[in-house]
């Protein structure tokens, strides 16, 4: 990869560092460095590539000369800052919502739809973190059988609230261990407590009863699939894990498909690990994923409530994956190493 000048908006947030982290991994050859973020940021120091970097105020005048800026701000922010930079001729990776179901910007996996980085006109948008964990985790199967419709359940770690959501669930733990009781003002990131609860809530919720996080998983999926008919039915859960998402997904395909020919598919699928040993108690854990760029696939079985006509044409699985990483940063990164290489 030639030497890249790279800027990364939002660089102190948790995904902004991952970020930081996965490039240093991957290797990329950086001939300089500009990290962003807001007032209460700015001024502080980030060691990566064997230096140490000051993090700056964004400017846009500061992008001029980038040739990559990975965001990793909230919508307001990306919307603010990263058209303009865009402008200024910098290719942009977000990993904000705000640019994904936009018509003329790409939405992509690497694993699932690579090419779609050619029609970038200056922002590539990076999808849903149970988006990303869900169509890398089916992609082979999409592409043996194709996939009509799918039940999705996810299990959502605090992590995916960010660093406070993290701070939520330990602060509740560590009060009720002590014999505590938790009021209404100990919830500022989520609704209601989170310790030893599941909330089933992510996003408010449209005039049908899903939430915004549930539609993701079909708009998303439709544009990066190239299937406006595909269809998906999702309920997303928070739960009181720390790291790593996790969904339960039931799939009708249009043709036929065994589970023994769908772990055959999974076990050269890029981005996936199959791990699906029932018997021997090996099945994807969030333990399992966390700090690490796979998806593991498991629980492989025959759709038993299907239909006759179509039992042989519905599996359902369980897959888990890390949503800081795989489902935001590493995604990202991996768009850029499309782009660049």
């Amino acid at each position: 990869m030639k030497s890249l000048k790279i800027g990364i908006l939002g660089a102190t947030g948790a995904v902004g560092r991952q970020m930081l982290e996965v490039l240093e991994e991957r290797k990329f050859n950086v001939e300089e460095l500009r990290l962003f973020a807001g007032t209460r940021s700015a001024g502080s120091k980030i060691e990566a590539f064997g230096k140490e970097w000051t993090v700056e105020l964004t400017d846009t005048e500061r992008f001029a000369g980038l040739d990559l800026l990975l965001g990793a701000a909230e919508n307001d922010i990306a919307k603010k800052y990263l058209p303009e930079a865009a402008r200024m001729g910098v290719q942009v990776v977000d990993n904000s919502s705000a640019f994904r179901l936009d018509p003329e910007i790409p939405l992509v996996i690497p694993e699932v739809n690579p090419e779609d980085v050619k029609l970038t006109k200056g922002i590539i948008a990076n999808p849903n973190c149970s988006t990303i964990i869900a169509l890398t985790a089916v992609n082979a199967l999409h592409r043996y059988a194709k996939i009509k419709r799918m039940v999705v359940s996810t299990y959502q770690a605090v992590s995916g609230a960010g660093k406070d959501g993290i701070d939520e669930l330990y602060n509740e733990v560590s009060k009720l261990s002590e014999g505590g009781e938790l009021g209404k003002e100990n919830f500022k990131v989520f609704p209601y407590q989170i310790a030893y609860n599941l909330i089933p809530q992510i996003g408010g919720f449209d005039d049908m009863g899903y939430s915004s996080e549930e539609m993701k998983m079909q708009n998303e999926g439709r544009k990066m699939l190239h299937d406006d008919k595909l269809r998906v039915n999702c309920t997303c859960v928070r739960v009181p894990v720390v790291r790593s998402h996790s969904e339960s997904i039931n799939i009708e395909f249009e043709r036929e498909i065994s589970p023994e020919k769908a772990r055959e598919l999974l076990k050269d699928a890029p981005g996936v690990r199959l791990y699906d040993e029932p018997s021997e108690k090996v099945y994807p854990m969030p333990l399992l994923t966390s700090d690490q760029d796979l998806v593991y696939v498991g629980r492989i079985r025959r759709d038993i409530s299907a239909p006759e006509e179509e039992y042989n044409r519905s599996l359902t699985l369980f897959c888990c994956g890390d949503q800081v990483r795989k489902g935001a940063a590493t995604n990202a990164v991996q768009i850029a190493e499309l782009i660049f290489k």
